[in-house]
């Protein structure tokens, strides 16, 4: 898997040379603030993360490119990982990634393709901010730091497969396939719908944890958008859940989730979105519960 994930790489720095040349500028960004206090606040698992995303192009109209390395989104992404408070029921992992994607389209079938380098543990300096914060607001110290996994990096590929059904002007029917190799080996299928008029040209990103769609390039209509989403993953290896430690990541998962995009005015919008994760690995007792947000203001 590891063989794959260096492939897409260099396709994907290969597929990008030829666009540098050409007159490219920042299209957007998308952000997004994913943690438990926001969902079911038990403070455990996949307990936190953020993500920033630079959209770079020759310009956008509401459909990609046909050219692979056309549209580039740079993206980089923090992650903590935690056990219970009082167990070592799975073990605390700081992840700090950078990863370039190229987004596209095949005939009818939106195509995103990209590399991760994803680092893991102390150097990462993740645990450390964690235990600063957690210093400065006066909340206990983070659990299962002291037995985090150790310094790893790895090199982790995706590849998402979709396609746009349009129901309505206001109705959208979005499946899609993913498969992921690397830091987590993963297959997974689904679907989400977007209602509403705010969005529906949006370049729309996919977040890695909870499956959430946030916008890289925003329209400026107002207006409400609610998305709701589900997908179910076949699951192989995960380097979060080391089995020469004695962790056994579950075979499958599922996601459940449900936003809303609500652009306020031409330059400030707002995300908050709920995602219910099924368990991860043999020995969780049930599911978690995260909240999403996002808050964006363009001057």
């Amino acid at each position: 898997m590891r063989n794959l994930s260096a492939v897409l790489f260099l396709w994907v720095m290969t597929a990008a040379a030829p666009a540098i040349g050409q007159e490219r500028e920042v299209l957007g960004y998308g952000r997004l603030f994913t943690n438990d206090y926001f969902g079911d606040n038990d403070d455990r698992w996949r307990t936190g993360g953020y993500v920033i995303s630079q959209v770079r192009g020759t310009g956008w109209d509401g459909d990609r490119p046909t050219r692979a390395g056309a549209l580039m989104e740079y993206r980089l992404r923090t992650e903590i990982i935690a056990p219970t408070r009082g167990t070592t029921d799975r073990p605390y992992a700081g992840v700090l990634s950078f990863g370039a994607y190229t987004h596209y389209a095949v005939g009818n079938i939106d195509v995103s393709v990209g590399a991760d380098i994803v680092a893991i543990g102390p150097g990462t300096g993740v645990s450390g901010f964690q235990e600063w914060f957690h210093d400065v607001v006066g909340a206990p110290a983070p659990a299962g730091v002291a037995t985090q996994l150790d310094d790893q990096v790895y090199l982790s590929g995706t590849v998402e497969m979709s396609r746009s059904f349009q129901v309505s002007d206001r109705v959208t029917l979005r499946p899609f396939v993913e498969g992921q190799a690397g830091v987590e080996d993963i297959f997974r299928v689904g679907a989400d719908v977007l209602i509403g008029r705010v969005g529906q040209s949006d370049f729309l990103l996919r977040d890695v944890v909870t499956g959430q769609l946030y916008r890289g390039v925003e329209s400026n209509d107002s207006g409400v958008n609610f998305v709701i989403g589900a997908d179910y993953a076949l699951v192989g290896d995960s380097a979060y859940l080391p089995i020469d430690m004695g962790y056994t990541p579950t075979e499958t998962r599922t996601r459940a989730r449900a936003g809303m995009h609500w652009q306020i005015f031409e330059d400030t919008s707002f995300f908050y979105g709920v995602t219910y994760l099924s368990e991860e690995f043999v020995g969780q007792p049930e599911g978690q519960v995260l909240g999403s947000l996002k808050l964006n203001f363009n001057f």
